[in-house]
């Protein structure tokens, strides 16, 4: 009986002394990080759900409850989070909000005008997860926070971002490499997600969406022109928005259509397939 007793204590004593981070993050590049640093130590929630825009997402009543036992909320800048934030607070005082976007200076929103090339909003660029040198940033806010609210696993956390960070520089060089014969070409996108990408790897960016909506007939005519000037040969649709007139200006000018999720979980792997498609439409 003694036996029996000891070794249903071995088996339960470590959940019984262990207990996971409950983390809740906006977007599932997100999940990524965390997980990278945090492995089996937290359990992640996504607000976002795939295919949904982060832009006007709500989240839903199963996704409130779990805020109320979250310890910890990653937010990254992105717009649902600015009428939400508050709200989970409400829900949950305990909940520690932490921002990964300190330290980033994030740039200005890019919007497409019919008067001119390309002007930028005064609206910041969210998107600080397509950029690498910036993940690097946000991997360092991920683990501190981690190591605040959890001490007894501060050396897990450490090697973790370490391996982390060595994951990302080698990301980075791949890029580099992949996007060298590609550098100054034009991206076309539908929603400008894709800016800090673009800066960091020497591509260029035009948004196809005139102040975050479709353009009209004329300021259609007029982007069909500059990609046609640019020698746009690629033009990348998201799962969040219309590829009406994405279509539309395709078959005007020639160019492949690929969709491109910049929520996509598989961060990395969804970076290197960006890069080689930017590439292999413009051989």
């Amino acid at each position: 009986m003694n036996r029996i007793l000891v070794l249903c204590l071995l088996t339960f004593l470590p959940s019984l002394l262990f207990s996971k981070v409950n983390v809740v993050v906006s977007i599932l590049p997100q999940k990524t990080f965390v997980k990278k640093i945090a492995g089996d130590l937290a359990d992640v929630t996504v607000m976002v759900s795939p295919g949904a825009s982060p832009a006007t997402y709500e989240p839903k009543p199963s996704q409130m409850k779990k805020i109320t036992k979250a310890q910890i909320y990653f937010s990254i800048g992105v717009p649902f989070e600015k009428a939400w934030l508050p709200r989970f607070k409400d829900q949950n005082q305990n909940i520690k909000i932490i921002d990964t976007a300190e330290g980033i200076k994030k740039l200005p929103m890019q919007e497409h005008h019919h008067e001119a090339n390309n002007h930028s909003s005064s609206t910041l660029d969210p998107h600080i997860w397509l950029s690498p040198s910036l993940v690097k940033i946000q991997a360092k806010n991920i683990a501190d926070a981690l190591k605040k609210i959890d001490p007894n696993h501060k050396t897990v956390y450490e090697n973790n971002l370490k391996k982390f960070e060595q994951e990302i520089d080698e990301l980075n060089r791949r890029l580099l490499k992949i996007l060298k014969p590609c550098k100054g070409k034009a991206m076309m996108v539908f929603h400008p997600s894709w800016g800090y990408f673009a800066k960091d790897y020497g591509l260029e960016q035009i948004p196809i969406e005139v102040e975050g909506k479709e353009p009209k007939s004329k300021e259609l005519v007029n982007i069909i022109h500059e990609a046609k000037e640019e020698g746009v040969k690629i033009l990348f649709v998201q799962p969040q928005f219309s590829k009406r007139t994405a279509k539309v200006i395709a078959t005007s000018i020639g160019a492949k259509i690929v969709e491109a999720d910049p929520v996509a979980l598989n961060w990395a792997e969804n970076l290197i397939q960006i890069a080689k498609n930017i590439c292999k439409a413009n051989r």
